[in-house]
């Protein structure tokens, strides 16, 4: 039996809408961890310096940099207040294919 590969299975199951909005819930979470990551390494931050102005801890600032945590409203508040930065959130439509 051949081994299935990661493509295999994100191919197959493309077309469940589930499937597809988890994708963009990831990508969404991985893309905003990437933006405080790079925000907190401009300023020359550690992750405890963030934790300590964000109130969160140095393991959830690393899980959130990872994209590995969904962000809530009240944690993104916290996070622009650190970095002295306004938070813009917007909704946009789908894209005609």
């Amino acid at each position: 039996m051949a081994a299935t590969s990661w493509d295999d299975v994100k191919a197959a199951r493309s077309g469940d809408s589930a499937v597809e909005a988890a994708y963009a819930a990831a990508q969404l979470a991985f893309e905003l961890g990437a933006q405080v990551r790079a925000m907190r390494e401009e300023r020359g931050w550690s992750q405890r310096e963030l934790s300590a102005l964000t109130g969160m801890s140095q393991p959830a600032i690393a899980r959130f940099e990872a994209g590995g945590t969904t962000p809530t409203l009240p944690i993104l508040e916290r996070i622009a207040i650190a970095f002295d930065s306004t938070l813009s959130i917007q909704l946009k439509p789908k894209a005609v294919a």
